[in-house]
Parts: structure tokens; sequence; C-alpha cells
């Protein structure tokens, strides 16, 4: 492994990204870290002068309480410069900026990232470069697969971090000490004990301005082709030898190959659906198509639901059940593992007897296993009870454990290029139905549960 990053190089850093989470989760981490030496030096558009840079860090880092010698010594040596980071003459004096070895973050739209590719692709780049690029990873895969390619010419695939920082979060760790550090769970971790999976992540937020992205991407592409289906690969993958970058992403990738939308049908497995005008926690919220910047020929979804299969030993028959929603009335995070009911219920006892269901929240981390037991009454009267934890919250902000992947060339948290292409590949019949009109786009009261005839999931 190379040796640790130098200087952090942020393309956008005058934006929403690199200000709201980028910039607290990095002087978070050097709160943390004081022993680390960083120099950051932020590009953009928009004319700073060192006085506007300063009080953006300030800002920034002062909602992560990040304080400490090495937030000093990254204030007192930071740079910014107006720039059009497209220009190869541009990128080349950026990174004659740089010191030591260095990382590029692009808090940029995925178009603007794939024009600066290919203005690098003219600059002599440094010895031991890394690169991050947030999603959306291309719009399908055959321009996943083209971005990928453009990305090795220029670093080799271990020095490219594809952010997911779903991927970043506490929960996920914890995830995977759950299944493997516990003989209970892994050996009922199986289409033999196991009914369903369904990996729910419904927010009460709208739009909140954002639809000059989420008009062109929807629901679907937005949370399932991307943060929900590489959760699922962590739920679903053989225990790997280790937790290392190259053990951990090879796991990851022989799951995603193996998925398929349930039946190859988007009709049968997959439905949508968009807001209209409602109250969430006494806020009224406009329908979607009145929100500010979308268009609504787009048949954008605010509402997105599929069911996937893995075609393998393990989980054959087991449906994947993943949704993800805006301007909903209830926040719901969480990963729902439903075991098959009990062969035989011996004659006697009598009430509910629901499967048991091992629930894994995210934000605020914690799990609870829904078990059947005998009521403190009638001996023969099971009752429903719920065992619960709390897990740990982790260090750092998700986005401070992908900086610190970065910043210490370790790719185990990022998205591996081939993965990023099954994504799209598994998504596809999906996105093909949806344009053509074969599954229809149904709406919801924004505040309400979704479509008053979707079925719900666990």
């Amino acid at each position: 492994m190379t040796q640790s990053i130098s200087t952090l190089l942020i393309l956008g850093a005058s934006g929403d990204l690199s200000s709201r989470l980028l910039l607290p989760a990095l002087g978070q981490l050097l709160t943390q870290h004081p022993e680390r030496t960083l120099r950051l030096v932020g590009a953009g558009r928009e004319k700073l002068t060192d006085a506007d840079w300063q009080a953006t860090l300030k800002a920034s880092f002062k909602t992560s309480d990040a304080a400490g010698s090495a937030v000093k010594k990254l204030l007192s040596s930071t740079t910014y410069h107006s720039v059009d980071v497209t220009k190869p003459q541009e990128m080349t004096r950026l990174l004659a900026e740089c010191t030591g070895a260095t990382a590029i973050y692009f808090a940029l739209p995925p178009a603007v990232t794939a024009l600066v590719c290919e203005a690098l692709t003219e600059v002599e780049l440094p010895a031991g470069i890394e690169l991050a690029l947030e999603k959306p990873f291309g719009v399908d895969e055959p321009s996943a697969a083209a971005l990928n390619a453009q990305l090795v010419k220029l670093v080799p695939e271990e020095s490219i971090h594809r952010v997911d920082h779903f991927l970043g979060r506490s929960t996920v760790f914890n995830l995977l000490g759950l299944r493997f550090a516990n003989r209970i769970f892994e050996p009922l971790w199986s289409n033999q004990h196991i009914e369903s999976v369904d990996i729910v992540y419904d927010e009460q937020l709208g739009l909140e301005s954002r639809a000059g992205y989420y008009d062109h991407a929807g629901a679907l592409v937005d949370m399932i082709q991307s943060h929900l289906l590489q959760v699922m690969s962590i739920v679903a993958m053989e225990p790997p030898a280790t937790l290392g970058a190259e053990d951990l992403r090879d796991a990851k990738g022989i799951v995603l190959r193996a998925t398929r939308l349930k039946g190859g049908s988007a009709k049968r497995s997959s439905r949508r659906a968009r807001y209209t005008a409602g109250t969430i926690n006494g806020k009224k919220l406009p329908s979607y198509v009145d929100e500010e910047g979308v268009r609504p020929a787009h048949d954008t979804e605010t509402l997105a639901e599929a069911t996937f299969e893995i075609e393998n030993w393990r989980w054959a028959g087991v449906p994947f059940t993943l949704r993800s929603g805006k301007a909903l009335g209830a926040r719901r995070r969480e990963i729902a593992v439903t075991f098959k009911p009990v062969p035989h219920l011996p004659s006697g006892l009598h009430g509910p007897h629901e499967p048991t269901v091992l629930r894994i929240f995210l934000a605020p981390d914690e799990m609870s296993l829904e078990l059947n037991i005998n009521g403190p009454g009638d001996p023969f009267e099971l009752e429903r009870v719920s065992l619960g934890a709390t897990f740990g919250p982790g260090q750092l902000l998700a986005y401070g454990e992908v900086l610190e992947g970065v910043l210490d060339n370790d790719p185990a948290l990022s998205v591996r290029g081939d993965t990023a292409e099954q994504c799209w590949r598994i998504v596809a019949p999906i996105l093909s139905a949806w344009r053509d009109g074969s599954v229809p786009l149904d709406e919801y009261p924004a505040g309400s549960a979704g479509p008053a005839d979707w079925k719900p999931i666990a």
C-alpha cells in the first residue's frame, strides 16, 4: 500500500456537498487523529477570497466541533483557487499546488466529473494519486463501463474510490460483526431458514431543492441502484476470509453478479409512485410536479420498490425487496430479515405466532429480534416480544469513514468498477419497462404510507 495522503484537492470545494458533508467530516477526522498532517487545496468556479475560504472552512468545522493541532495546521496552509477544472492547463496548475501524495475528490455533478477525467488524460499526474468520485457512476451499464475504462487509463483500479457514503455507516460494519461473530445467526442465514429480506429507506423529506439532479434520477436510480443494492450485497455475501479490500469487494461482487429481477418481469416485481400535495409534521408540501425545477413529462418517481432474487445455492427462492421513497408519513430505515414459520406448532399453544423477524435499523443504529414467547398469564398463550440492542455509533461521520479510506489508500468501503456496472445491469429491465409505460406511475399524498392499494412490506 502506498503512503498516506499529504494533500487533499477538492474540486467543487465551494459547493453544498463540500461545505455540508465533506468539510465537517474532514474536520472531525483531523480532530480525532491530530497526528495526521494534511494540506487542503480547494477549487471551484466561484470566486472566493482567502477570507471567504477561511470562513467557509471554519463554519463547516464548527458543525462537527472540529478543533486541535491538525485542524489549525490545515487552516494555516490551505488555499482556494477559482478555476475551470475541465481545462487541462488549470488542472496542471492545481496539481502543482499539491505536495506529497495527493487525492482528488470530485465534489462535482457527474457530467462535470467526466469532463475533468477527460482533461486529466492530458495532464502528468503525480505518482500514487488517488481519485474519489461521487455517484452516480454513469447513467446506464455502457456509460459506467466507459467511465471505468477512462478512469483506469489514469490510475489503477485500487486507487479509484467510487464513494457510497452508505458503506461508511457504522451500521454496515455492525452488520458484518452481527453475521460473522455470532454462531446463532450465520447457520440460519440462508434459504433453509429465511423467508424474505426487505431493505427500506423511507424519508419524510420532500424534494428539498434537488430538482436539478433528482428529476433526472428518481428514487430507483438515486437510492436502489446505488445505495440499497450495495447494502444488499453485504447482507447476502458469503463470509470473506478477511475484511480487507480485496476479499470484501470480491464477496460483494459475487452477490451482485448473481442478482436478477425476480421472475424477470418488471410488471410483477417493481412498482413506482410519486407524491401529491399533503402535510408532514404540520408542514405542507406541494405535489412533486409543482416543485420548482420539476418537469412533469419526465414521469419521475419519488417512491420505488423492486424485488430481486440471488441465483445461488444460499439464496435461491428468497425474495429481496428494496424500497425507498420521499415525502412519506413515517421515516423508516431498516433491514428486515423474516425467518420461515416453524414447521409445526404443538397442539395446545395458541395466540399470535408470527415468523421471527430480525430488524437492523440505520440511524439510529439499533437492532431488534421479534419473537414468540409464552405470556405471563395463561402458560399456553403466546405473546409477541422484541429483544433489542443498540450498536456503537462509530467514531466518525459516514463521510469521515469515506475520507479516511481515501486518505489511507484503502478502497475497502468504495464501490469497485465491475460492481458499479453490475448495479446498472440489475436495474436495466426496470428502467426500460418504466420508460415505455409498462409499469403504472401511481400516486400517494405526501405524509401518507404510500399508495393505498400497495401491500406493505415487512
